[in-house]
Parts: C-alpha cells; structure tokens; sequence
C-alpha cells in the first residue's frame, strides 16, 4: 500500500503576512521558490502512482520546482473558499468579530467547514484506491490539506484546527494494521548544506 504525501506551496508574500489567500493567484516569492527546490531533494527517487496539484499557480509553481510532474488539475484541492475575508489577517478580522473560528464558523460569503470537508472527502473517495499502486502527491494549501489530515484519520474537519501547516512542508499519511493514520506531519525539507534553517510562518 502506497503512502499519500500532502505538500503545501511555498512562501507567496500574503502567506508570509499571514492574509487569507484562496482564489487569489499569487506567485511565489523568491524564499518561496526556494522553499520549493529545497523540496526537490527531498522528494529525489521517490516514484508517484499519481500527482495532483491545486488550479492556483503557487501549487502548480511549487510542484514544478520540486521536480513533480503533474497529471492532473483538481479544482477540489483548491484553498478554503474564505469569501468576504479573502485577503485579510485573522488578527484583522477579529477586529470586527473577536469570537470568529474558522474551523467552526467558516466564512461570509465563502465555505463552511461542511462543504470544504466534503470536497476533501472527493479527493480521498478518487485517490485512496490508487495508493494500490503506489505513493500519491497532492500539491495544495494550509488550510483545505490540514482540513484532508484530519478527514483521513476519520475526524471532522473542524480538528484540521489542529494541526498547523507551514509553507514548503511535507505531511505523510498511510496505514497501521490496516487503520489510516498519520505517519508524518508538516516536514520541512532539510536545508541545504551551509544554509540557515528556514523559517517557515504557519497560516
């Protein structure tokens, strides 16, 4: 049985202001693009039954630099839907709703916790059998992988709250005893020798 390996993009320059960013299609930023052939190394040797990539260009961006070929585009891998508070900081937004939580409340305008845990359940209903074949790369965002973690082990997706998810990391799920579990969450890529660690910003 294959392993499902969650990437998120690199570094865009609202991810390191820490702006909610879903539809807006940003490029990566230099530390970003970095981030991303740091990666390269990291997954070097590693065979894929399959790999899929969010429709934004900082996944697609991050998968090119990190040596994965893309077979398809899935719309359902795109970020939470944030709507009216596409662009905005959570610190910003507490301003005018100090109580709001994303991961129970969801987003004016945008998805509800519901709705982005059935999309991420479509990606597991089509990838889950091809990990028969082997290892699937899902190449996406902080908040709808962290939302994919938690609906694998078979929590709601309010528990993505949980567990946070930095740019340019690798998160591996798979199997115990035939149980789904998570075998490794948010890995850095080791830096380059003579490098300084990175220092990644959670969203």
């Amino acid at each position: 049985m294959g392993e499902l390996l969650l990437i998120r993009h690199g570094e865009t320059t609202w991810s390191a202001s820490r702006r909610h960013t879903s539809y807006t299609d940003l490029e990566l930023t230099a530390d970003g693009e970095r981030q991303a052939r740091t990666l390269a190394a990291f997954l070097a040797g590693r065979r894929f039954a399959r790999v899929l990539a969010s429709p934004r260009v900082r996944a697609l961006r991050t998968a090119q630099l990190a040596g994965l070929t893309v077979d398809a585009v899935d719309e359902d891998l795109a970020e939470w839907n944030y709507g009216d508070y596409e662009g905005r900081t959570t610190v910003d937004i507490h301003e005018d709703d100090p109580h709001w939580n994303i991961w129970t409340d969801g987003c004016p305008g945008g998805e509800t916790p519901g709705q982005v845990g059935d999309r991420l359940d479509r990606i597991l209903d089509r990838v889950a059998p091809l990990l028969d074949r082997g290892t699937v790369a899902l190449v996406g965002h902080a908040h709808s992988l962290r939302v994919l973690g938690a609906r694998w082990i078979g929590l709601p997706p309010s528990a993505g709250g949980l567990l946070r998810l930095d740019t340019a990391t690798v998160s591996v799920l798979g199997h115990e005893h035939g149980r789904r579990v998570i075998l490794r969450w948010n890995q850095p890529a080791p830096p380059a020798p003579g490098t300084a660690p990175d220092s990644t910003v959670p969203h």
